[in-house]
């Protein structure tokens, strides 16, 4: 019950919209608005995905938001002319336009309990269209910086764009088109329809924010941490304590419920600590590269790109995967890329000849998944019912990062280079070496505390993925 959920001929339609919608309306928004309505998003696709892709699907959006600025770089250059007037038309004309024709085939939808063997090779489609489209956008944007090129050259490469930004429609219509036999689909194995066969029950329909009634993997999790639930049930039995309990990691918690938790500040510090510093090189990257002597930084900034996207995109696919099958909680590969990060950064301050785009290579792929894993983590440790406050009040960490980390110290230590050399512009590897070797002590703090986290929420993992798949745990009364 994983991927038929979001890929369902009834249900994949407005979830294609919402990429389209999401890469159109988000790279024409300002950084605040473009978390917020992306965290409305993936709040909303989170409940219809409910399982064990949640990494994934954040990892498609958040794809697509990322390489929605790239889009509208090659639109800017090739069709509009880089002009600035018509770049503000567009944007005040032409993308409520798109939204408002997009609403049309918005509708709710009911997702089947079945699997259709068609379903994985869909998904892998969609991820494809999606890489596929970064490649040629950065292909079109190193061509562009290249070469001059003529308007009928440019209005064909912007078409493909669009062939590329549409190509996931034709999962719905093939599917409209060649609907499958509703005899042949089977239940998932692990699903609780088959587990229903297994035991001679009748299947039955679950809705989605349904708890599961299987008990046999949350004893030894839920008897190990909280053995005075007994006491508690025996004193409320005799009306001696009228106490509701506090929600247990893996189910909804309300904000203040999650605000007082170590697991959640210790996430948002990782968080804080990853995104900073990436976002950090991100906002300085023209900078950097002209203190390393490269004049044209488009190329520089393209490849930064397109890796976040990469690391974006894989992070969730990667985390799924190992989440399922291995039960490792995605805080692991935070800590991992936080150890690249360290390297990477090193590597920016020693300043080796040949190393600045392997550098800034190796740093979009791990803020990407910095970026992404955050947000299957939230949802997983603390619910769904109040995600969208919880994932705002997580987002704080990239803007307080870019402050710190690239407002005060980046743009200090630049400042006092400059002046060393008597101008407003620094020129050498000096520009930003303290910067980096203090971002690169951050990220070995950052990959600590998550070891720590990974530690501390391994049983959790163990308790909602023992079967395979996801699995709520069961609420009670008391």
């Amino acid at each position: 019950m994983i991927l038929e959920k979001v890929l369902d001929s009834s249900l994949v339609l407005p979830v294609i919209v919402s990429l389209l919608g999401l890469c159109c309306l988000l790279g024409s928004l300002p950084v605040s608005w473009d978390m917020v309505l992306s965290g409305l998003m993936l709040a909303k696709l989170f409940i219809l995905c409910l399982t064990g892709c949640r990494g994934t699907v954040a990892g498609i959006l958040k794809g697509y938001s990322g390489i929605s600025a790239a889009v509208y770089t090659v639109l800017y250059s090739l069709l509009l002319e880089q002009s600035a007037s018509k770049l503000l038309l567009f944007l005040t004309l032409g993308i409520p336009v798109i939204c408002l024709a997009m609403m049309y085939f918005v509708r709710p939808c009911t997702p089947p309990s079945g699997e259709d063997s068609s379903v994985h090779v869909h998904f892998v489609f969609t991820q494809a269209a999606s890489v596929l489209l970064a490649i040629y956008l950065l292909t079109v944007t190193i061509i562009y910086d290249k070469v001059s090129l003529s308007d009928a050259v440019s209005y064909v490469l912007l078409a493909i764009v669009l062939l590329f930004l549409l190509s996931p429609l034709g999962i719905p219509i093939k599917m409209t088109l060649f609907r499958a036999n509703a005899e042949t689909i089977t239940p998932l194995a692990g699903s609780t329809e088959h587990l229903a066969e297994e035991e001679g029950a009748p299947s039955q329909s679950v809705p989605l924010l349904s708890p599961s009634s299987s008990t046999s993997n949350l004893g030894s999790f839920f008897e190990s941490e909280y053995a005075s639930d007994v006491e508690t049930l025996l004193a409320e039995g005799e009306g001696a304590v009228k106490k509701k309990r506090r929600p247990r990691r893996g189910e909804d918690f309300k904000f203040r419920e999650a605000f007082i938790k170590a697991d959640f500040w210790l996430l948002w510090i990782v968080y804080f600590l990853g995104v900073g510093s990436g976002v950090t090189v991100l906002n300085n990257l023209a900078q950097i590269g002209l203190a390393f002597g490269v004049e044209n930084t488009t190329i520089l900034l393209s490849l930064f790109s397109f890796c976040n996207f990469v690391g974006r995109l894989g992070s969730g696919a990667l985390s799924d995967h190992f989440v399922r099958t291995r039960t490792i909680p995605r805080t692991l590969w935070m800590a991992c890329t936080l150890i690249v990060m360290v390297i990477a950064f090193v590597l920016y301050a020693l300043a080796f000849s040949g190393t600045l785009y392997v550098s800034t290579a190796l740093l979009g792929i791990c803020y990407g998944f910095q970026y992404n894993l955050m947000v299957p983590t939230a949802s997983e440790l603390f619910g769904l019912e109040h995600f969208g406050i919880i994932y705002s009040f997580m987002l704080l960490g990239n803007p307080v990062g870019a402050l710190l980390f690239s407002g005060l110290l980046a743009g200090y230590v630049y400042d006092a280079e400059a002046a060393k050399q008597g101008s407003s512009t620094c020129l050498g590897p000096e520009c930003f070496r303290l910067t980096f070797f203090v971002l690169a002590g951050l990220c070995g703090l950052g990959s600590f505390l998550s070891l720590i986290l990974t530690i501390r929420i391994r049983p959790v993992y163990q308790m909602l993925y023992a079967s395979g798949s996801f699995r709520l745990p069961r609420a009670s009364d008391h």
